[in-house]
């Protein structure tokens, strides 16, 4: 059996006869990490069925956040990470352990991202550290075979919570409700930084990709405003809706929190390479095979009907029989009908 162990970006294949002398000497963050990434062969239905759903597919499911925080925070930070897990609270991870070693934008400061984002099979993850040279600072990013893809980082300023605002209870968002995300500003589609910004923020807000919604489930709103090339006003709204005499209702915003600037400090595009693998998609999707349909050049579209064997000899034939001819029929009837009068007659003589 083998093992693999990464090691920065270098992934080595350890052999069984290794191992006993590796989780001697290896200290005890990564003898933890040597231990949960052993390749393990599935042994019961239920393993083989988690891997499947692990694997590679053609259309992907919703995308996971994982919600982690560095070695030192602030109150101020620790509130952002709870509201944003409140706000994804269906398919997010929160960690609440103070993590050492990560440094997303730092070669070698992302292993053990990587290592959290493939245990949690997360494919987003928002990280919070504060210190004297990045205050409140968030780092937002997206994995890609749980791999860095890319990251933002943004500065968190002017940060209100849910519990700031007032509103009728009534409005608050439910669970698994789909939002309406809007980007206003300009900034958006000229400053690189916002676009990045926007395309990141897209992927961590609208949860599952669906095809058909349906219009009641649509309660709330993401507004973000672009302030400046550098500042990003975000807002959380809930909709209200009020008659206006017609068929449409009138909607109203109701700020329902949380609210927060986004100032942009740095962000990492990935590469060309990674960028282009990670945009392949397939031609068409497989169609579902139709049972007892076929395709013929010539003839078109083909079906086959089953027609189970029918005993003709075993069925009941009626006792008018429809063979016969219509004249004996005919005067079948009338010699039965002309027995029975007589008899009619002689009871009402009596």
């Amino acid at each position: 059996m083998y093992f693999k162990l990464r090691l920065g970006l270098a992934v080595y294949t350890l052999h069984k006869s290794f191992q006993s002398f590796l989780l001697q000497t290896l200290p005890f963050g990564l003898k933890s990490k040597l231990i949960m990434l052993k390749i393990k062969t599935p042994k019961s239905g239920k393993a083989k069925r988690e891997i499947e759903k692990r694997a590679p597919k053609l259309v992907e499911s919703g995308k996971k956040t994982l919600i982690l925080q560095g070695t030192k925070t602030s109150n101020v930070l620790n509130a952002v990470l709870t509201e944003i897990y409140h706000l994804k609270k269906d398919s997010a991870v929160r960690y609440t352990r103070k993590n050492e070693n990560i440094r997303p934008f730092e070669s070698g400061g992302e292993t053990s991202l990587e290592f959290f984002s493939l245990k949690t099979d997360c494919s987003i993850f928002v990280f919070g550290s504060h210190s004297k040279k990045r205050p409140d600072n968030l780092v937002i990013g997206r994995t890609y075979d749980h791999h860095i893809y890319d990251l933002v980082e943004v500065g968190v300023e002017n940060f209100k919570s849910m519990e700031s605002f007032t509103y009728d209870k009534k409005l608050s968002p439910k669970v698994g409700s789909k939002p309406f995300i809007a980007f206003i500003g300009e900034g958006f589609e000229s400053v690189d930084e916002l676009k990045h910004l926007k395309e990141v923020l897209l992927d961590l807000l609208r949860g599952e990709v669906v095809e058909n919604l349906n219009l009641a489930g649509l309660d709330h709103a993401y507004i973000c405003t672009a302030v400046s090339s550098n500042r990003v006003f975000f807002t959380h709204c809930a909709m209200r809706l009020k008659k206006s005499g017609t068929i449409v209702p009138r909607m109203e915003l109701v700020e329902v929190g949380p609210s927060m600037d986004l100032v942009v400090r740095r962000h990492r595009l990935p590469n060309d390479s990674v960028r282009k693998e990670a945009m392949k998609t397939a031609k068409e999707q497989p169609k579902k095979k139709v049972k007892n349909v076929s395709q013929d050049v010539i003839q078109g579209k083909v079906g086959k009907i089953y027609v189970p064997d029918q005993q003709v000899g075993s069925v009941a034939l009626p006792y008018k029989a429809k063979g016969l001819k219509r004249e004996r029929r005919e005067a079948k009837m009338k010699h039965e009908t002309n027995d029975r009068a007589p008899k009619k007659q002689k009871e009402n003589s009596e």
